[in-house]
């Protein structure tokens, strides 16, 4: 069906949508701070889905999607840089409002070391791998960033929301990669999957949150600072 992709889309968004009008998160409220990054990290996933379409890293079934195109993507693969994120941000501001636990932050630099070897081994051994070494070399450089250099003091709870996000992307990547609407390249992969989803796509996702949360936290702080009194 032409429109499998579009309804996957649409789907993603619509409970956080409905949802966002909850009284007690209001997520709606946040919107204002969702947009900007949103559209920075989806102009920047964006160019590299470009990228990677025209290298055959990855192609798109032409039987499910519609067939109107944007610089060589489907109009369905851009929509998915706003609905997946929106739904993913929708998570982490639920998480944050109704769980108060939160990971050590030592647990936390445990886990960020052990992402940092894990995607410096693997780009030791798939170095020539397209979509491997730019996901976890993307991946590597965001995790130095963010914890050692800005040492933001969210990413406790950006691993708890990841894990959560997780359970929503087995449902619609499962979908994505079995029919298949997009079909991967495994010449530019480890070819190692999870069911029928490339091992690369839960970094790829990682990656994807990761920018997104973190422009979403920088635009709120800053609007704090900003509503402060001289």
């Amino acid at each position: 069906m032409r429109y499998t992709y579009l309804l996957i889309n649409l789907l993603t968004i619509f409970f956080p949508i409905v949802l966002s009008f909850d009284k007690k998160v209001h997520f709606y409220k946040s919107w204002k701070f969702i947009w900007p990054g949103m559209a920075i990290t989806g102009l920047f996933f964006l160019f590299w889905d470009v990228l990677f379409t025209m290298k055959g890293v990855w192609s798109f079934n032409a039987v499910y999607i519609l067939g109107i195109n944007f610089l060589a993507l489907p109009l369905e693969e851009i929509l998915f840089f706003l609905t997946v994120p929106f739904a993913c941000l929708f998570i982490y501001a639920c998480l944050n409002f109704y769980i108060k636990w939160q990971i050590d932050i030592r647990l936390t630099g445990i886990i960020s070391s052990l992402l940092v070897m894990l995607c410096m081994l693997l780009l030791l051994f798939y170095y020539n791998k397209i979509y491997t070494a730019i996901t976890f070399g993307l991946l590597l450089v965001l995790i130095v960033a963010l914890e050692y250099i800005i040492k933001v003091n969210w990413l406790n709870r950006f691993y708890i929301a990841y894990l959560v996000a997780l359970v929503p992307f087995y449902i619609v990547n499962g979908i994505l990669t079995a029919i298949p609407v997009v079909i991967y390249n495994n010449n530019q992969n480890m070819g190692k999957r999870l069911g029928t989803i490339p091992l690369e796509d839960h970094f790829y996702l990682m990656a994807l949150l990761l920018m997104n949360i973190g422009f979403f936290e920088y635009f709120k702080a800053r609007n704090k600072t900003n509503d402060q009194p001289a």
